[in-house]
């Protein structure tokens, strides 16, 4: 017999109590506990059955190519294409563009001949219509179904057996059997559990849709970003048109992967070359400016620094980053007043940016950042054609990074004529297309960029 009790469970991190609290102990959220009505049963230990154990030798094992999407940045994100019975949540700001991407991806798939079920939640069945008429895709054989009910939704699935389900999104469906509100943790929970459940038996491909909170997180129980296979973050300036589309997750492939898009009135439209979006168009050379080349999963891309410095008029000098991580900053600036000896930065406001919304976070473009910083401090300009590639030390060492040979060969293709690498075993040779510039210290670096 089911037994109901009541406990309170935090809508932010899902942290569960026996009492109302005001603030979260877990994740430290105010008025986030709310209160859920749970049904609880004792399961006899009669009726379970003990698994037998298999050989991981005798488990067989066949070919499942992957389910190409039809556009490669999503498919490069994805690692090559969706695999059956994967699942894949899609997470984004509102209105950053998520049920618009998802849409063309299944119009996309659909096209191939495959079977698609895009499950709508929030939208109705002719609002989804006039999206897709925007997208082009009138005459596309993809199905809609406009159902909040999980129950019915799995009973559309059994009857249908689509190869993909896009499924917009998990926030806004519910389950018969829990009185708690839609978008709950409960709610959330377990209808993720039962979808996943289904279609790994099924082996049908899921995308969920999810909505962030105000912290930029995924809302719902942590578990749900266990529970997938893949995690996608949609993200780009609401003031632009470019979106980046990145992978934290991926059991599939490699993490950290980036697809690049641009929102148009006919939908996104595929970068296929975003190393020369993040490049500024400009002809000549401006002090506090230099290039590096990032690695975004396995894929380099040049990313343009930019640094200004200006005489602080208050005690404590401010630190300003834009897509630049901010400790790593401090660091630099710390290395290039003690090491290099540009004591002037002690005085001076520091701001640091990237273009066309750019994030650089790995250690590689540590060089490219101090070069920029030193630049702007002595107001000489950095030739356009070089661009700069290592990981800064404590103490000024420049050290060799990953994938350099990939690194060097992107900047070539773009038209760089000289990079600045770390001196070391593994660096590779300059040829006729770009000069490779050794250095072993950042003062080197300075020294060689800022001759006049």
């Amino acid at each position: 017999m089911a037994k109901l009790k009541t406990l309170f469970n935090c809508q932010q991190c899902g942290y569960q109590s026996p009492k109302w609290l005001g603030r979260c102990p877990d994740c430290e959220s105010w008025n986030s506990l709310v209160e859920e009505l749970i049904a609880t049963e004792t399961p006899s230990q009669a009726t379970a059955v003990a698994d037998i154990p298999t050989l991981l030798s005798a488990i067989p094992t066949e070919d499942s190519p992957r389910l190409s999407t039809g556009v490669s940045e999503f498919d490069r994100v994805l690692g090559g294409g969706m695999v059956a019975g994967s699942v894949t949540l899609v997470g984004g700001e509102p209105g950053i563009g998520k049920s618009t991407l998802l849409l063309g991806v299944a119009g996309a798939v659909a096209a191939q001949g495959h079977e698609v079920l895009y499950v709508s939640g929030e939208e109705s069945l002719r609002q989804t219509k006039l999206r897709a008429i925007r997208l082009g895709l009138a005459e596309s054989t993809l199905k809609l179904v406009a159902q909040t009910q999980l129950e019915s939704i799995q009973k559309t699935l059994s009857k249908e057996k689509p190869q993909l389900v896009i499924l917009d999104s998990i926030q806004v469906m519910e389950m018969a059997a829990l009185d708690s509100a839609p978008g709950s943790i409960g709610q959330v929970r377990a209808c993720a559990h039962a979808l996943v459940h289904q279609v790994k038996q099924t082996r049908t491909a899921l995308m969920i849709v999810g909505h962030v909170t105000k912290e930029g997180a995924i809302a719902g129980p942590k578990v749900l970003e266990h529970l997938v296979d893949t995690v996608l973050n949609f993200e780009g300036d609401s003031m632009s048109g470019f979106r980046l589309l990145r992978s934290s997750k991926n059991r599939f492939g490699a993490t950290h992967e980036l697809g690049v898009f641009h929102m148009a009135t006919e939908g996104l439209i595929e970068v296929t070359n975003p190393s020369e979006l993040f490049l500024s168009e400009r002809k000549s050379a401006v002090a506090g400016c230099m290039v590096t080349v990032s690695m975004e999963g396995s894929r380099p891309i040049l990313a343009e620094i930019q640094a200004l410095t200006s005489p602080s008029g208050v005690g404590m000098p401010r630190r300003r980053t834009t897509g630049v991580d901010g400790k790593r900053l401090s660091m630099l600036l710390a290395v290039l007043e003690r090491r290099v000896g540009l004591r002037q930065l002690a005085q001076q406001d520091v701001f640091v940016s990237t273009l066309g919304g750019m994030r650089v976070h790995e250690p590689g473009a540590d060089l490219g950042i101090a070069l920029a910083v030193a630049s702007s401090l002595q107001e000489v300009p950095i030739p356009r054609h070089v661009a700069a590639i290592g990981e800064v030390g404590l103490t000024g060492e420049v050290r060799p990074v990953m994938n350099i040979e990939q690194r060097i060969f992107e900047a070539k293709r773009v038209g760089f004529s000289q990079c600045l690498v770390a001196k070391g075993r593994g660096m590779p040779k300059s040829d006729s297309e770009i000069e490779l510039i050794p250095v072993t210290h950042v003062s080197e670096a300075v020294k060689r960029v800022l001759k006049g």
